[in-house]
């Protein structure tokens, strides 16, 4: 303990204490270092908050340098502000190769911007989702079919770019699908990994559309690799499907007018006991938003939008 005592010891009291201070203040270029160095770390977090914490450290360290050089005239200060510039030299040349390595053509640089920039997705993680699909965007002319019932098969999962497609069902309109909306998640929802299935609706392009797909087993391994992707196609998918299922609901209306609502399906057989019961539930099963409810009629008619 006494060893430990005389070097803490040592430590502050064998250094003169400072009994007269400089009157005049130092040069114009240490503070400008030290206004540097207090804006630059008030940088944020990602790509270019990085580009501005190291572009503004690195000047506060340069400057430090110079005023260290010839004003102080000390070269361990000097040596040490200088080591400093350079990694962070270094830094701001790094992440700026990693800002252009992540560039993406117009299309998909729009598509992080509208739906996956305002969900807090950094460039590298949007990097990953669009190398899967191949970095490609699929052109589906008007009127062509994007699937037909009973015959295409569930094998990839599409998110419209642009466009509009018609979802109908036995020749049936349904519901309309518009931009940054998922194709088929209804169809992706319904099968686990391992199962197989075909289409139940016809989705055919209302006007030439652009979408972006990715097929079902390379998007599973990178959910597999990467959770926090698998949990953010999750959301997306399930706030897509629930979009569509208050599509159908605008669509439909019960007994005397009222309209047929999915969120209270015990509510018309207490408010109208006349009313034949509809069971809703048996038609709302888990994959089968797009099913039309059996025991409502529809409105009267649907103009194009």
């Amino acid at each position: 303990m006494g060893e430990n005592a005389s070097f803490w010891e040592s430590l502050i009291y064998a250094h003169p204490t400072c009994t007269t201070w400089k009157q005049e203040a130092e040069g114009s270029i240490y503070h400008l270092a030290s206004i540097l160095f207090v804006v630059g770390f008030m940088g944020g977090s990602g790509f270019f908050g990085l580009l501005y914490v190291f572009s503004l450290l690195g000047l506060g360290f340069l400057c430090s340098s110079v005023w260290a050089w010839l004003d102080v005239c000390a070269a361990d200060i000097f040596s040490w502000n200088f080591i400093l510039f350079a990694i962070c030299f270094v830094q701001f040349i790094y992440v700026t190769y990693q800002v252009r390595s992540v560039s993406f053509d117009r299309e998909f640089q729009e598509l992080y911007s509208a739906l996956f920039q305002p969900l807090g997705i950094s460039l590298t993680v949007y990097r990953k989702i669009v190398l899967c699909c191949d970095a490609e965007v699929v052109t589906l002319e008007k009127e062509h079919c994007y699937a037909m019932q009973g015959k295409t098969p569930i094998d990839k999962l599409s998110l419209l770019v642009s466009g509009r497609i018609r979802v109908t069902v036995d020749g049936e309109f349904l519901h309309y699908i518009f931009p940054l909306q998922f194709l088929d998640s209804p169809e992706w929802d319904s099968l686990r990994p391992t199962e197989e299935g075909i289409f139940q609706v016809t989705l055919t392009a209302e006007t030439d559309c652009r979408y972006v797909a990715w097929r079902r087993k390379k998007l599973y391994l990178l959910f597999a690799k990467h959770r926090f992707i698998s949990r953010l196609f999750s959301i997306l998918i399930g706030s897509d499907i629930a979009e569509k299922l208050y599509a159908l609901n605008d669509r439909v209306h019960v007994g005397k007018g009222f309209r047929y609502d999915i969120r209270l399906p015990n509510f018309y057989h207490v408010s109208l006991p006349e009313t034949p019961p509809v069971q809703p539930s048996h038609h709302l099963q888990r994959g089968s938003p797009r099913r039309k409810p059996v025991g409502v009629t529809n409105c009267g008619s649907f103009s194009t939008q």
